[in-house]
């Protein structure tokens, strides 16, 4: 009460402040936290609270030995509230009062009474007050009889019993109930996991097979495109040296020559496409026109040294610990005009492997990220 300045509780505390003092036979204690609580229900105007009170005061005074005064408050309480559910117990009170007081007969009359209220109530609260009401029924058979009987208390004891087995008994199948409700309830959880599990593995599968799908879709699309890049490079390269067949530029002729090696008609040849056939058809004319057999490229790299002052001998001379034959090939090429498109022909490669391999060259070399990599080169005094 001293903590806790919640006004919601100060009654509770108080009420509890009280059973404590009454049942460490503090009673005069226990009467005054009563009216305090007795009042304070009148000035909130609670007449439950205010009956509630009352009817605890009724064995507070009958613990005190105020047995009138206990009479008088549940004949009034009787008055004021007849047929409410402590009818049977207020007539029990009456007739321990009575009993105490030696007035036997009224007693007995009051208890009679108190049964007679007590036939309609519930049997659980009928063996509560039947705990009462036999122990002093067994005090007015002692007075009448001179002896005493435990049959009544063995009622009482039988009848408790009998409930205490029917509270295990419903106990029991509560808890019964209560497993197979959490049985039912995890199968049903696993049935509900399982078929999410089932969905998110459908859901998986069928993200993996369209990105497989789409993969292959984009894949084919890339190599058709670039399909298409090499055969438009290849129709460029033919188209520029049959209008220019009696050309002396160095580097038409070193085209002519890249135009006639192995490596460019076998993967012509590898996709027989009618466009395909037809530029196998027009490379072959050109070799024919050229009066040359088909080169590798040591010829290249001989035709590179003549054109280019001897290049390709000293790139190797100093490079060769630091460049594969790939690089090689493309440096010689670029020294020579190609393009990274006709590079990525000549040299049977993507043009993205060009740009790979290019950046290999010029991380090898040292060459700056913006710099030519032939500039550079004639830089450091190759020519």
């Amino acid at each position: 009460m001293a903590i806790d300045k919640d006004s919601i509780w100060q009654n509770e505390y108080k009420y509890w402040l009280y059973i404590d003092y009454l049942f460490s036979d503090k009673n005069d204690s226990a009467l005054i936290v009563l009216n305090e609580l007795i009042d304070k229900a009148a000035v909130r105007k609670s007449s439950t609270d205010y009956f509630s009170y009352e009817y605890e005061k009724v064995g507070t005074l009958e613990e005190m030995g105020r047995y009138s005064e206990s009479l008088n408050l549940a004949d009034k309480l009787l008055t004021k509230a007849p047929g409410n559910s402590v009818q049977h117990y207020l007539y029990l009170w009456k007739s321990l009062s009575l009993f105490n007081m030696g007035r036997r007969a009224e007693a007995i009359r009051e208890l009679a009474k108190a049964d007679s209220c007590a036939f309609v109530i519930s049997e659980a609260e009928k063996g509560y007050y039947n705990s009462f009401a036999y122990a002093l029924n067994m005090f007015f058979d002692f007075q009448e009889t001179g002896t005493l009987r435990l049959t009544r208390l063995a009622q009482i004891n039988n009848s408790q019993k009998e409930h205490f087995f029917r509270t295990q008994a419903i106990q029991y199948e509560a808890e019964q109930s209560a497993l197979e409700i959490e049985n039912k309830r995890l199968l049903l959880k696993a049935k509900n996991d399982r078929q999410m599990a089932i969905i998110i593995i459908v859901i998986l599968a069928t993200l993996l097979i369209s990105g497989v799908l789409l993969w292959y879709a984009l894949n084919r699309k890339r190599k058709a495109l670039e399909a298409i890049e090499q055969s438009e490079t290849l129709q460029k390269l033919v188209d520029e040296l049959n209008a220019s067949e009696t050309s002396t530029v160095q580097n038409e002729t070193l085209r002519r020559a890249m135009l006639q090696q192995l490596g460019i008609i076998k993967m012509v040849a590898e996709t027989p496409t009618e466009q395909n056939r037809e530029m196998l058809r027009k490379i072959y004319s050109i070799a024919n026109k050229a009066n040359g057999s088909l080169v590798n490229w040591e010829n290249v790299y001989e035709i590179i040294d003549n054109l280019y002052s001897g290049f390709y001998s000293r790139l190797h001379k100093c490079y060769e610990h630091l460049l594969t034959e790939k690089g090689e090939q493309i440096i010689v090429l670029m020294m020579a005009g190609f393009s990274n498109k006709e590079i990525s022909v000549i040299t049977a490669q993507t043009t993205a492997t060009v740009y790979v391999r290019k950046s290999a060259i010029r991380k090898k070399l040292g060459v700056p990220e913006k710099e030519d990599i032939v500039a550079f080169l004639r830089q450091e005094a190759l020519f």
